[in-house]
């Protein structure tokens, strides 16, 4: 008898749910074809409380990698999900994700999923198992399952794995799309053209609505109150979904009648509204919102001011930057701008800025404010455009809400390095560009944001010494539990770079000798 011949492609079940991408080497692991050759790295995780490992190519998109987790998961399409590692650092879940042993698996969470959610419809589950019970009595009559039988259990088979393969019948319980939308496969997606802005803009916006009925896990609530908070894990979509979170839980759904759909548009608003600049873009808005929502936590403002100036400080910390061109008012003012010539060259970005917000608020199905009354929308306003201590002398509250909303603004080196550093890099690059600019046209150029002289080190060293520290010392006299999560993260960054300075004046120094 001829020796069986061992197919040339074996595909082994893995219980965590299976994603094998058409266009690249994306599968979890068991579905690997014994015999492959091609460089792949080997990822070790927990999820749902299974201990899983996948295995994907470095030709895998960064959609191929999220859909293969998204499948161990079973999580569905429009669910968040974020990779942890032993440390509990947030890991970017991408091509890029380092491969990791048995004993440092990384943790598979789903940080947002639909309350509504459901699984198999019942009447399904049932009709399976009056079959199954069937069969079982068939068989003691006549010995064998009959043909008939066979076709009805394929048939309930299929017509599962077909709920399950619809992304808006899936987990997410009867999600609805878009009429002309195509049906698709929980598998990856083919590339997709370049979009336009406005294309791209309105893929974030269908994300963000999908999701937005999404229930955020406790845990990333809570991580969403602290100054420690990743920014760059999350995606356009999801940070448009932990807004509307801090939305509502500081209760201004209620207190002021907001309805959701108003607030989901006012933010999409704000999101169109921010450039795809290095720096001053979306990202850093929803930093500086996350930092002022953090600080309204961690210091007890609740407590000590009305909702009113809580909707204030956070609103202002959302619209702080909006339309940002990238150069700032000295720019501004010295190129004679359009913004310079409109403000009179007083404070022209921050006017302007007040006035995209405005003009936000006023279409109506953007408008946030449309329930208050004349006086409150009076002093939201007031508070947005200007917005020894006593918590009772109105003229001190103002101040210490504009000082709150600065703080906000300025605040990346009072996060972990690995969040800090990267910003400080988009701020250069941005400065750069404007001092280049300067030098173009002949414009007196800003010391501080020329790259022939100014070192990331010492421009941090001086920012720090000079601005941050005086200011979070300050305030943390008034709020002393500040210290611990603002002013000891600031003194560190000081040494680092002062540090870092210190080595490139040595270098410097060794090189000329």
């Amino acid at each position: 008898m001829a020796d069986a011949v061992e197919p040339a492609a074996e595909w082994r079940h893995l219980p965590a749910g299976l994603c094998s991408g058409s266009g690249g080497s994306c599968r979890v692991a068991g579905h690997v074809p014994p015999g492959s050759v091609m460089t792949t790295k080997i990822i070790h995780f927990m999820v749902n409380g299974r201990l899983e490992q996948a295995e994907f190519g470095a030709d895998c998109s960064a959609a191929e990698v999220k859909d293969l987790f998204r499948a161990a998961a079973e999580a569905g399409p429009h669910h968040i999900l974020k990779m942890y590692n032993t440390n509990g650092s947030m890991l970017n879940i991408s091509p890029r994700l380092e491969a990791n042993s048995e004993d440092s698996y990384y943790r598979l969470e789903v940080v947002a999923s639909d309350l509504k959610s459901v699984g198999m419809p019942v009447e399904l589950n049932n009709m399976e198992s009056r079959l199954n019970h069937l069969e079982r009595k068939v068989i003691e009559d006549v010995g064998k399952t009959p043909d008939i039988i066979c076709e009805l259990k394929s048939q309930v088979e299929s017509f599962k794995r077909k709920l399950e393969s619809v992304e808006h019948l899936s987990w997410m319980g009867l999600f609805k799309e878009d009429g002309d939308q195509q049906l698709s496969k929980l598998s990856p997606k083919p590339k997709t053209s370049h979009l336009s802005v406005q294309e791209e803009r309105q893929q974030v916006r269908r994300k963000f609505l999908n999701m937005s009925s999404l229930q955020v896990t406790e845990e990333v609530r809570e991580h969403l109150k602290t100054p420690i908070f990743d920014n760059w894990q999350w995606e356009e979509a999801e940070m448009l979904v932990l807004l509307q979170v801090m939305f509502t839980d500081l209760d201004f759904l209620t207190a002021f009648h907001i309805k959701v759909d108003v607030l989901q548009n006012f933010l999409f608003e704000v999101y169109c509204h921010y450039n795809s600049i290095p720096f001053h873009n979306f990202r850093h808005c929803f930093c500086v919102t996350q930092m002022m929502y953090g600080l309204i936590w961690l210091t007890d403002l609740r407590s000590k001011l009305s909702r009113i100036d809580l909707l204030i400080m956070l609103t202002s910390a959302l619209c702080h930057d909006l339309d940002h061109p990238g150069y700032n008012n000295v720019y501004q003012i010295n190129a004679q701008t359009d913004l310079a010539l409109l403000y009179n060259d007083i404070s022209p970005l921050e006017n302007h800025h007040c006035a995209v917000a405005f003009g936000i608020l006023s279409k109506p199905e953007c408008n946030i404010l449309m329930n208050v009354t004349c006086e409150q929308y009076k002093h939201i306003r007031g508070g947005m455009i200007k917005p020894v201590f006593d918590f009772t002398n109105k003229d001190h509250k103002e101040v210490l809400m504009k000082i709150m909303v600065k703080v906000s603004d300025i605040s990346n080196e009072a996060r972990p390095m690995a969040v800090a550093e990267p910003w400080l890099d988009c701020l250069l690059q941005e400065f750069f560009n404007q001092s280049d600019t300067e030098k173009l046209k002949g414009l007196p150029v800003t010391p501080f944001m020329d790259r022939d002289k100014v070192s990331k080190p010492s421009s941090q060293t001086n920012f720090i010494r000079f601005v941050l520290l005086p200011l979070f010392t300050e305030l943390t006299k008034l709020f002393p539990c500040l210290e611990q999560h603002i002013l000891e993260p600031v003194r560190r960054a000081l040494e680092y770079y002062s540090d870092l300075e210190r080595a490139g004046k040595e270098e410097h120094g060794t090189t000329k000798a």
